[in-house]
């Protein structure tokens, strides 16, 4: 796994924490306990910061990254993804804050100053343009997004689940990791 250092500034892996070898984590990256990393995913903290929650998964694909501070925006834009987030495959998320709970279906664009709060489910495909909030149980799809429905009893609590399910499964491959052998 390429996890590397940006400025001096190594990521931070918690405890229980599966990163695939073939994705890069590098600079101000911080991970809690339990989290999931899949092939190819790209997670840039250089020019600020990302914080990835526990129970969390990322899938393959993904890319993660940040905007920097500036005159116009003294913060810049981090990347804060709360606790029990499912993001499918091949997602970007950019600068944006997502809260607890969130399944990002595949293939969906997060942008700049998003604020997504907690239970909330984005359509694959989705794209959120910059500055949007998503409000707290509701389905969001489309491009540019738009609020569907309110969430039905059962996904939200699928919400959990599907974190959950990727927490089971990293744990599968944390205890399945041994040296590869030669073959002869």
């Amino acid at each position: 796994m390429a996890i590397r250092a940006y400025k001096n500034i190594t990521p931070t892996i918690g405890e229980n924490t599966y990163i695939d070898e073939s994705s890069v984590v590098v600079g101000e990256v911080i991970c809690a306990n339990d989290v999931s990393i899949w092939p190819l995913v790209a997670a840039r903290g250089d020019v600020n910061y990302i914080k990835i929650g526990a129970r969390t998964n990322i899938q393959d694909g993904t890319v993660l990254h940040v905007s920097r501070v500036s005159k116009a925006n003294p913060n810049g834009f981090p990347l804060i993804i709360g606790e029990d987030v499912t993001i499918g495959h091949k997602c970007m998320l950019h600068g944006c804050i997502l809260g607890d709970r969130i399944l990002v279906g595949m293939g969906a664009i997060i942008m700049d100053g998003v604020v997504v709060e907690n239970d909330v489910f984005i359509g694959a495909g989705t794209l959120v343009p910059p500055n949007k909030t998503l409000k707290s149980g509701f389905l969001y799809k489309g491009n540019p997004m738009q609020q569907a429905r309110l969430l039905k009893e059962s996904e939200t609590e699928f919400l959990k689940q599907s974190a959950y399910n990727y927490v089971q499964l990293k744990n599968e491959y944390l205890d399945d990791l041994k040296p590869l052998q030669p073959t002869r």
